[in-house]
Parts: structure tokens; C-alpha cells; sequence
């Protein structure tokens, strides 16, 4: 049976981040949620809490219990279970995701540019030396 961790790795992987910058954006120590996950161990309910501030359109009935959906919230007070089935994200929900995925693919861009300069450095340094 699938734990929060799990869930929560999920939301990581369809974010577009790795655990790492997603413990940074939560605010959580580095490697949680890695730990968190080898341990197989439960997530605290401050963690939880962090997720819901920075991650809104992310449905916590879900990151719990693994029922709903993933993004949007789910309404369990309403009489047609199969309205529940067609649950949207809001414009907002979207441009938040869209923007997390934005963030991520920027910073492994300029992560890859940063290593080629590196190379290029090096390489001069040793023409140089030569």
C-alpha cells in the first residue's frame, strides 16, 4: 500500500523537481524527503502543512489518503459522487504548475550552461599550460 512519501514523490516527479529543491521550497532540511522515503517512514503534519501553504492546488485528501485526485481539491460534501470524477484545476492551480515546471527547467538549463563554461575554462587553462 502506497504512503504519503509515496504520493508526495509523485507530486515531486510531475512538478519537475528534484526532492531536493522541493524540501528547499517547502522549507524542510536537505535530503527529508529522500530520508523520508527510504525509511518508509510517515511524513509529519507540518510537512503537510508546508505543502498546502506553498503548493495550493495540491489535494491533501489525496497526499494522505491516496483518494481524489492529485491536483484540486476534492468535494466530499456533495451528492453526485460522479461529479467528483470531473474535477478541474483552477486558472491559478494551472499557472502555478506551469510556473513550477518553468522554474525547474530554467534552473536545469542554467545548470547545464554553468558546466559547459566550467569545461570551456578548463579547457583554456590546460591549452594555456601547454
Amino acid at each position: 500500500m502506497a504512503k504519503a512519501i509515496d504520493r508526495i514523490f509523485s507530486i515531486i516527479q510531475s512538478l519537475g523537481m528534484s526532492a531536493r529543491q522541493f524540501d528547499m521550497s517547502i522549507g524542510a532540511s536537505n535530503g527529508y524527503t529522500l530520508r523520508m522515503k527510504k525509511n518508509n517512514a510517515s511524513v509529519g503534519s507540518d510537512i503537510l502543512e508546508r505543502i498546502v501553504e506553498k503548493y495550493p492546488f495540491v489535494n491533501i485528501t489525496w497526499v494522505v489518503t491516496g483518494k481524489g485526485t492529485m491536483f484540486g481539491t476534492e468535494n466530499t460534501t456533495s451528492a453526485d459522487s460522479s461529479a467528483n470524477h470531473d474535477k478541474r484545476l483552477t486558472y491559478k492551480e494551472v499557472e502555478a504548475i506551469i510556473e513550477q515546471k518553468i522554474k525547474a527547467h530554467q534552473e536545469r538549463e542554467l545548470s547545464n550552461l554553468m558546466d559547459q563554461i566550467k569545461n570551456e575554462i578548463d579547457t583554456t587553462k590546460r591549452k594555456i599550460s601547454e
